[in-house]
């Protein structure tokens, strides 16, 4: 029996009983804490029904849609001091109304899901105080993609006790513009913590921005929801935990479908964030072209016209522009994305209409073109050090059962060990190799990289642009090199941003020294 056909044969096993989570454990925590990873997935029953769910039919929530698209609420700035952000994000349970007629119990910050948009400026300070209000948990705010302190990273080893306050404290650098997010990064509870609210997006503007302000500036803060009948949230099950939580429904700004009405004639900046546990999104709007202007880590050398859809695996984000040239309609709707499946319940991929534009018969005040140069991205040179991350799942019969494990370089995350011991301005080449049976969107802490290439079925392929990443998807089959320094001190992680695959070992420590 093949390796593939042993996994699926072992998922099946896995599937037959209806508390097989029991029986599941990660390869090589035997005797550590790492076993905690199981946490938060107890009660997990065999097949997830929220993707062909076994209620009757019109048992199931309705979302309302065709709501105005709203802007995220912002945090206020309480800070009388220049050049400093100072505000509080409160993590606590709270009681939302997205379906019709139901309430339903989130994690929110501050009351809301999605947490407040930070908004700062490049080269300002930022204080913001976590006040961890969840029952009985360990919490942490990491700040995805930002470049801060490691010690101010929010990582697992640094919890928040549930209760307790804890003030997070950096310097933005000139250069660091970008579209970030943040969410909690607790050990054995982040994929939880997540996908019951806890996340909001970071924008860090540039003191001059060389896009033009006739352009807008329109996040969309994309996450998933899987509701039961009563409108609570189902904890994750078997299937979620092999292959990351995928929800039933896909919100834009905590909405379903909402509408955003323009004039005819319009070129719309638009910041596309992945804030889903495990969910891809190959978008499109319709037949309107657009520009890609941004990645993770802020605007593009030069625009990238022409481009027809996109890819965005969990974490990554995008900035582009759209055209909507003719009055009518034009929908951002979801496309076909074979990521790799094990077991039953496929969710749908294509076809998921996400927010649609409304375009009136009132023409646009036209808008000064692009500038053919947005911002130098200066080449990181070549590598002194080489390394190889190898990411694999494994399942294997034992005496208590079948166990699963997602791994990489053949070992499950111990927050007790350190996986890599790198130096602070060395510049190294890392070969993420993915032998595994699914992609994985691969995610670094504490900088930003450069993609070198993709190799697949021994084809290699460069980037279509220079860009700043701190998210990349990994292909089955596929290997990406990339390069990165990091310039700041301490223990970083490096994971799979599927967050039950994070959370069932596929993470790493990379401690950065002086």
């Amino acid at each position: 029996m093949n390796r593939r056909s042993f996994l699926l044969a072992g998922t099946a096993t896995l599937l037959a009983g209806g508390r097989a989570m029991a029986q599941m454990k990660m390869d090589g925590m035997d005797g550590m804490d790492g076993m905690d990873g199981m946490e938060g997935m107890e009660g997990m029953g065999g097949m997830h029904a929220g993707h062909d769910t076994m209620a009757m039919p019109g048992s199931l929530p309705v979302l309302p849609e065709g709501a105005p698209l709203r802007d995220l609420q912002r945090l206020v700035n309480r800070a009388a001091e220049p050049g400093l952000f100072e505000a509080t994000l409160t993590a606590e349970p709270a009681i939302a109304r997205i379906a019709e007629g139901l309430d339903t119990p989130i994690l929110g910050y501050n009351g809301d899901s999605p947490g407040p948009l930070i908004e700062v400026t490049e080269g300002e300070r930022v204080k913001i105080t976590l006040a961890n209000r969840l029952s009985g948990q360990e919490s942490t705010i990491h700040w995805h993609g930002m470049p801060v302190p490691a010690d101010q990273d929010g990582n697992p080893m640094d919890p928040v006790a549930a209760g307790d306050d804890r003030t997070y404290s950096f310097d933005l650098p000139e250069g660091s513009a970008g579209s970030y997010w943040y969410h909690p990064h607790p050990h054995a509870k982040t994929a939880e913590q997540v996908y019951r609210g806890l996340a909001g997006a970071f924008l860090v503007k540039p003191k001059l921005d060389p896009i033009p302000a006739a352009y807008g500036d329109t996040l969309l803060f994309f996450t998933d929801l899987r509701l039961a009948a009563d409108g609570t949230m189902p904890e994750n099950t078997m299937v979620d935990a092999m292959n990351g939580r995928v929800g039933d429904h896909v919100l834009v700004n905590g909405q379903k479908n909402p509408v955003l009405t323009v004039p005819a004639g319009t070129q719309r900046r638009f910041r596309l964030f992945n804030a889903t546990n495990a969910r891809y999104l190959r978008l499109a709007f319709g037949d309107a072209p657009m520009t890609i202007v941004g990645t993770d880590g802020g605007l593009l050398e030069a625009p990238v016209p022409g481009v027809k859809d996109i890819l965005l695996g969990p974490a990554e984000r995008m900035e582009v522009i759209v055209a909507f040239d003719k009055p009518g309609t034009a929908t951002l709707r979801t496309l076909d994305y074979d990521r790799g499946w094990m077991g039953p319940g496929r969710p749908k991929d294509a076809g998921i209409e996400l927010l649609t534009i409304a375009i009136s018969k009132t023409n646009a005040e036209p808008v000064p073109p692009l500038p053919a140069t947005l911002r130098p991205i200066a080449d990181l040179g070549a590598a002194s050090v080489s390394r190889r991350f190898v990411f694999s799942e494994t399942m294997a019969m034992a005496a208590g059962g079948m166990e699963m494990g997602f791994l990489i370089n053949g070992v499950s995350f111990d927050m007790n060990r350190v996986d890599v011991v790198s130096k602070t301005g060395e510049v190294e080449l890392w070969e993420l190799v993915n032998q595994a049976d699914m992609d994985h969107p691969f995610h670094v802490h504490g900088t930003q990289f450069q993609l070198v290439e993709t190799e697949r079925d021994g084809k290699v392929a460069k980037p279509p642009f220079r860009a700043w990443k701190d998210t990349v998807n990994l292909a089955r089959g596929e290997t990406v090199r990339i390069l990165l320094r990091q310039d700041r001190p301490g223990p970083r992680m490096y994971h799979c941003h599927i967050l039950e695959h994070e959370q069932l070992g596929m993470m790493g420590i990379v401690d950065v020294r002086a």
